[in-house]
Parts: C-alpha cells; sequence; structure tokens
C-alpha cells in the first residue's frame, strides 16, 4: 500500500519495517506503562519508604526484557525470507542503550506529571498516534517533500529508529550523526526528566 502511494519499492518490506517497529514499541509501550506507573504501586508507596525511581526503572527494564525477547522471531524472520545477518548487528548494543536512556527519561517526566494531572494518560495515547506516523516506521525518509523533512529531523525517535535499522535491514553502521543525536535527545530527555521526576519525588507518596 505504502509502495502504491508513495511511488516506492521495498526490498523485503517487512524487514524494513519490523526492526522500526520493534523499537518504537519498546519505548512507546513502556512509556505508555510509566504513565500509571506510580498510581499502580500506591498501596506500597504509601507503606513502605523506598526510592520512587525504582518503579520507572522496574517498568523501563520489564520493557527493555520484551523487546530483547521480540528480537528472537526477528531473527527467525530474516533467516525465513534469506535475509543475510552481517557483522554490523553487534552495534546494536549501542541504539537500543540510547532508546533505554531516552525512555527513561521520558517515563520519569510522565510519571511525575500524570500523578497530578491525570487526563494526561489519555492525551498520551493520541500524542504516541500521531508521533508513530511522523517517525519513518513504514516509509522511508525519502517519502517526505523536502521542505517537510525538517519535521522528521526535530523527531527524536527518527535518529533512534534509524540508528537501529540500518545494522539489521542494510548491514551498515548507522550514520554517526544519527547515533550523535541520539544520543543528545538521550541526554536531554534523562536530565530534564529526571529533574522534573526529583521535584516532585516527595509529594509522590501524598498525591498517590
Amino acid at each position: 500500500m505504502f509502495a502504491n502511494i508513495f511511488n516506492l519499492s521495498f526490498e523485503r518490506f517487512t524487514i524494513y519495517f519490523l526492526p522500526a517497529y520493534l523499537l518504537w514499541t519498546f519505548v512507546s509501550q513502556t512509556t505508555s506503562w510509566s504513565t500509571a506507573c506510580l498510581l499502580g504501586y500506591a498501596p506500597l508507596i504509601r507503606k513502605v519508604y523506598m526510592p520512587k525511581e525504582i518503579f520507572i526503572l522496574a517498568t523501563v527494564l520489564s520493557g527493555l526484557v520484551n523487546l530483547l525477547i521480540s528480537l528472537i522471531p526477528l531473527v527467525i524472520i530474516m533467516l525465513a525470507v534469506h535475509h543475510p545477518i552481517r557483522a554490523t548487528v553487534a552495534f546494536l548494543p549501542i541504539p537500543i542503550a540510547l532508546a533505554v536512556v531516552f525512555t527513561l527519561g521520558v517515563s520519569f517526566l510522565l510519571a511525575a506529571v500524570c500523578i497530578e494531572f491525570n487526563d494526561v494518560v489519555q492525551i498520551y495515547q493520541v500524542v504516541l498516534v500521531a508521533w508513530m506516523y511522523l517517525t519513518p516506521i513504514v516509509y522511508p525518509l525519502e517519502a517526505i517533500p523536502e521542505r517537510f523533512r525538517w519535521i522528521i529531523f526535530a523527531n527524536p525517535m527518527y535518529y533512534l529508529v534509524e540508528s537501529f535499522r540500518a545494522p539489521i535491514y542494510a548491514g551498515t553502521l548507522p550514520q554517526g550523526r544519527a547515533v550523535a543525536w541520539s544520543a543528545l535527545w538521550g541526554v536531554l530527555a534523562l536530565v530534564g526528566g529526571w529533574w522534573v521526576f526529583e521535584r516532585r519525588a516527595d509529594r509522590i507518596a501524598y498525591v498517590v
């Protein structure tokens, strides 16, 4: 469908799509869980004093485990369609680590905000839909007119997806620019999310 709409041809579209979608699912699913994370652990938070960050870390680690497990069927599909698995896949821990850092930062931010503003939970679900389609998961960057590409370049997920997909689909290392921007967005998200979370940490037990 997308090949006809954008007048593009894909070689092994399944392998183009799946790595990007798996990484997107990790980020979107984990950050969605974080919106209700503290509320879910509310009875424990009220009774036992412990660092609130543990609950966010546990949520992100749970999502990471799901991502790593999902790589198994991806490998099986690659073998089934005879897509070569090249040595560049050894680079995958780097984009995965950067995605974890970015996801952790966004999770800290959302968890801190959603305990006081519950409407953010529903709003974020709508944002995720738009965010997904603004990320080149089912279409390549070349499908976007030149004058609109700045929107894609302003999207942190674009760099994370490209860094993760290149070693799998193209069998090449990702561009240094993509990795650098992934790292920058990850650090900004983690620092900003942590700062907001820490400012609200003392009030969490009273709010939940």
